[in-house]
């Protein structure tokens, strides 16, 4: 943990899960140039301030003496606000939790965005947010320099209004963008829907809805394609999990081929289980759940029989393998004896070498140059 100094005070700040082993911060450069643009400003705070991809709760909870509503797409983002708020006793009611699914505030007088990594999330966001904003709302978006780019600043002059940029402080930017409100306030585009490519099995041809921000929004990509292509056939599975399920087709294809079991569709991104939701509600009848959680930490230990997961190997912009750890590892806590967890991925990551320090085991199922599929049993 580390303390994030602000006009507002010192806050101990952490990720979450809160990992001692990594040095990864809470905040980075642009959370700290945006909080001092604020207050070198003298930027009033007194209205409704929102605060949209705050990613670790920094934003937030150096605010909060303002109560700001956060809106955030991850369930680890809000995760970590509530965490740091309580680590520095700040009463949890100050901030207002929003996932990007919920309607946002009526009315915002100071807008503040932490750019995302996927454009298409900030034009849903901003879409959303559009008519909440008038001609005095103040606006703010902050990012690290290689995450601006002039497609981000057309999308704030589309959206919202005449936009400008700071000056470059340690690798951060500030965007400023002034509401004009004759721009026609139209809803968002998203989300966007295709059909299954032939060759993917009993999906084929099946509706996928994807939300703004999901992993490859307008097609299948090539490792979940070649994870379809060698899912389980065969076996009487009572209870299935898609871990880190993105928009539902290794779920609701492994519910086509197991028509009698339920399946749990687990991701920690809000509108990856919206699109997950409505890809199973569009081709699917069988028992399903969705579930928002840090992984597999709130499904009870041995209840399930079969666990499939293509986990990423990036937090934002670090490159890490802590997340397939914890997927890993909560699969084999949530597997009954005998079940299995069927994991896809780039071969040079070494995923086998991991499954078998966490089970003792582990098969390959299939391999290309670029993938490979492969199964542990509990």
């Amino acid at each position: 943990m580390d303390q994030l100094a602000t006009p507002w005070g010192d806050f101990t700040l952490a990720r979450f899960p809160d990992n001692p082993r990594d040095d990864l911060r809470a905040w980075d450069a642009s959370d700290e140039y945006l909080l001092r643009h604020l207050d070198e400003e003298r930027a009033d705070l007194s209205g409704s301030v929102a605060v949209v991809g705050d990613r670790w709760g920094a934003l937030a909870t150096a605010l909060a003496a303002f109560h700001p509503a956060q809106i955030s797409d991850s369930f680890l983002a809000q995760s970590a606000t509530r965490a740091n708020l309580e680590r520095n006793a700040v009463d949890p009611g100050a901030v207002r939790l929003l996932t990007t699914r919920d309607a946002p505030p009526e009315r915002v007088d100071v807008l503040l965005v932490r750019v995302p990594k996927s454009l298409a999330l900030l034009e849903d966001q901003l879409h959303r947010l559009a008519s909440a904003v008038h001609e005095r709302t103040v606006v703010v978006g902050t990012g690290m320099v290689k995450e601006i780019h002039t497609s981000t600043l057309q999308l704030f002059e589309k959206l919202i209004g005449p936009t400008r940029t700071s000056l470059a402080v340690r690798k951060a930017r500030l965007i400023f963008s002034t509401p004009d409100l004759s721009i026609p306030r139209r809803p968002s585009p998203w989300p966007h829907t295709y059909a299954l490519p032939e060759g993917v099995g009993i999906a084929s041809g099946r509706t996928v809805v994807n939300h703004a921000g999901i992993f490859c929004a307008d097609r299948l990509d090539i490792g979940t394609r070649f994870f379809l292509q060698h899912l389980p056939q065969g076996g009487d599975y009572g209870r299935i999990i898609d871990l880190g399920c993105g928009n539902g087709v290794v779920g609701l294809t492994a519910s086509l081929a197991h028509p009698r079991a339920e399946v749990l569709f687990v991701d920690e991104s809000f509108q990856a289980l919206a699109s997950a939701e409505e890809t199973y509600d569009a081709n699917a009848e069988g028992k399903a759940e969705f579930l928002a959680s840090d992984g597999l930490s709130a499904v009870p230990a041995k209840s399930a029989d079969l666990v499939l997961n293509n986990p990423p190997f990036h937090s934002h912009q670090a490159t890490t393998d802590a997340t397939a750890w914890r997927m890993f590892t909560g699969a084999r806590k949530v597997l009954r004896p005998g079940g299995e967890l069927w994991v896809v991925g780039n071969r040079h990551l070494g995923y086998h070498v991991k499954l078998r320090r966490i089970f003792g085991n582990c098969t390959t199922v299939a391999a290309n140059p670029k993938f490979v599929v492969l199964r542990a049993r509990a």
